[in-house]
């Protein structure tokens, strides 16, 4: 019998482009759909911003956001009982982040202590975030919506003691693609193997696949049993995880979606085709 294969991915610099397109990696993802493959973006992003990729694509498994702060499960998707932190708007929520007023208040904190610059996603406007994300104003309302997480920039200041900082105050940071971000106790990997244990319990042995491109991703990456990193817009992978990884890591052939879109052929699809 197959086991039944999970994917967990990143969104931004992944399943996206630098114009936050997945048309490149969208004939995989309808692939996927129809073996019934589940696909839970695990992201840097908000429950609001995911929501949108989710009903444009059809996905409609559980989904990872800000960064592994909260697990949103659709209410029923697991017929068996677990835990959860609450029921919001359909789902069943699993909570691991800090809450974001914590977040602000501890950068704020930073900036005025060491009079550093420092823009979070809460100190823009959303007409000042589209300018500096690239995004349309409506998906820039969906970006500041942040319950767990704050992506932020160093404009004058010494990254280093920011993060040491953040540390001091028992907090966690990570860097995406573009943005710093400053969270709680949390990061994809753990969120990831919540979700796996729900999957075992729910079909037996599974294999989980993740997909990212960059230094936060490395959780994920780590919690899964096949670890896949696609290439950056110029070309190169990111050096950290490939170091991290060394041994396990699978680079995909592609910058992005186009590397998204071929490692599923080469990992699942092409593995599948002709079942059923």
């Amino acid at each position: 019998m197959t086991e039944k294969v999970v994917v967990f991915t990143d969104l931004d610099g992944t399943l996206l482009d630098e114009n936050y397109s997945y048309e490149g990696a969208k004939p995989a993802i309808d692939a996927l759909l129809r073996s019934k493959v589940p696909i839970v973006f695990c992201s840097s992003k908000t429950r609001a911003e995911i929501e949108v990729y989710r009903k444009a694509l059809g996905i409609k498994d559980p989904f990872i956001s800000e960064n592994g702060a909260a697990i949103f499960i659709p209410e029923g998707y697991f017929a068996f009982p677990y835990e959860y932190s609450k029921q919001r708007d359909g789902y069943n929520v699993i909570e691991l982040g800090t809450d974001y007023s914590v977040l602000r208040a501890t950068l704020e904190k930073i900036r005025k202590e060491t009079g550093y610059k420092i823009l979070g996603f809460g100190d823009m406007s959303a007409e000042e975030l589209a300018r500096d994300c690239g995004l349309s104003l409506r998906e820039a309302e969906l970006a500041k919506q942040r319950e767990y997480d704050e992506a932020f920039r160093i404009l004058d200041g010494v990254a280093a003691e920011v993060l040491r900082r953040i540390e001091e105050a028992g907090l966690n940071h990570t860097r995406g693609g573009r943005y710093f971000h400053i969270m709680g106790n949390n990061d994809k990997g753990k969120a990831v193997r919540i979700l796996t244990d729900l999957y075992a319990k729910k079909f037996g042995k599974v294999q989980t696949i993740g997909i990212g491109d960059s230094l936060n991703d490395l959780p994920m990456l780590e919690a899964v049993d096949v670890p896949v990193l696609v290439k950056k817009p110029d070309g190169t992978y990111d050096s950290d995880v490939v170091v991290r990884l060394k041994g396990r890591l699978v680079k995909a052939d592609g910058i992005g979606p186009e590397g998204w879109r071929k490692a599923m052929e080469e990992l699942v699809i092409g593995e599948r085709h002709g079942e059923d």
